[in-house]
């Protein structure tokens, strides 16, 4: 059977047709990075208005690529949680009218959980049970994945996402959005011991959880002094921007390693799965890999094409079709993360 999958969660139009034995028959995305730049973010009605626009031709495009057509396709998956509200609406409208107009299954996809499943994409073999790990631009949390289908929440953000927090010092910074990227490439030429940055929550206190906002806060204060907001008037050396780059990488890096570590500790696991837009981040990866050969445990970081908002990662959707978790076309969004 072929599965169209559609993900539409933030600010990336993406579909894919995947098979029963989660081979990859097409995939294409369309970003909104040139339509957000100049905000410094996501603007939700941006994001969902270019999602109508989009939608179709992306859909069009992936069953061309594939070489079928929509009688080829045997269901539908889409990510309806969590995610910005407009931006599932249009995705989850779409693949509703698919499977009435087709009279196929809907199935309902967590994009959280999709995120970790590209790591079992990417491997090609069973990665559960697994700690996972997800580090994107809206979302930092780790969860224990006992299987596809079942996945616990262990600790996620009290504030700021990992991203949210590279996406605001960025701009601090006058780096260009998104803001991952930019920070990782400024970080090249610049000391992470330049400046030390906080880090919240480590493993001395007992908590799976993470918080980035008062590091982002720091970073600010080391740049206009306390209680001052002005970055209008504040010029930065190239040497300034690269090692405040460098400094506030370094202290995020540190966070989610630790948190990782502690949660693979509380689970008594050997295998870190980590999959999110951050996880592209090489000196993440790096680190990540330098623990995995130290503390002796398995380690799969979802391939770079796969670490931002795809559809390819709904493959997940075999898992539930499989395990008979269709849908009814009464099916709504879920914002939120859905606490499991």
């Amino acid at each position: 059977m072929n599965i169209l999958t559609l993900e539409t969660t933030c600010d990336e139009t993406a579909a894919a047709i995947v098979t029963e034995r989660l081979k990859v028959l097409a995939s294409v995305v369309a970003s909104q990075d040139e339509l957000h730049e100049r905000f410094g973010g996501v603007v939700p009605e941006i994001a969902s208005r270019a999602h109508l626009e989009r939608i179709l031709p992306v859909v069009d495009e992936t069953l061309k690529q594939a070489g079928i057509s929509l009688d080829d396709i045997g269901a539908v998956a889409v990510a309806n949680t969590p995610g910005l509200a407009g931006s599932l609406l249009v995705g989850l409208v779409a693949a509703k009218t698919l499977c009435a107009a087709k009279a196929i299954p809907l199935i309902a996809v967590d994009h959280l959980q999709a995120h970790i499943y590209a790591c079992r994409m990417a491997a090609e073999e069973d990665v559960f049970p697994c700690v996972g790990l997800i580090v994107s631009g809206g979302h930092t949390s780790v969860y224990r994945c006992e299987n596809p289908i079942r996945f616990d929440l262990l600790g996620a953000t009290i504030d700021d996402a990992a991203g949210e927090a590279f996406d605001k010092v960025a701009a601090m910074l006058s780096l260009p959005y998104p803001g991952g990227p930019a920070i990782e490439r400024a970080a090249e030429a610049g000391n992470p011991k330049a400046y030390r940055f906080p880090r919240a929550l480590l493993t001395g206190e007992r908590r799976l959880d993470f918080s980035f906002s008062g590091l982002k806060t720091a970073v600010r204060y080391q740049i206009t002094g306390p209680g001052k907001t002005d970055f209008a008037k504040i010029e930065l050396s190239s040497r300034q921007v690269a090692d405040l780059a460098a400094s506030f990488q370094a202290a995020v890096v540190d966070c989610l390693a630790d948190r990782a570590l502690a949660a693979m500790k509380h689970t008594g696991l050997h295998i870190l799965c980590v999959g999110g837009g951050v996880a592209a981040n090489s000196r993440l990866r790096e680190r990540l890999h330098a623990e995995a050969q130290r503390h002796a445990f398995r380690l799969h970081v979802a391939p770079f094409q796969l670490c931002t908002d795809n559809a390819v990662m709904g493959a997940i959707a075999v898992e539930r079709l499989q395990a008979g978790l269709t849908e009814q076309l009464d099916l709504d969004v879920y914002p939120g993360v859905v606490r499991k």
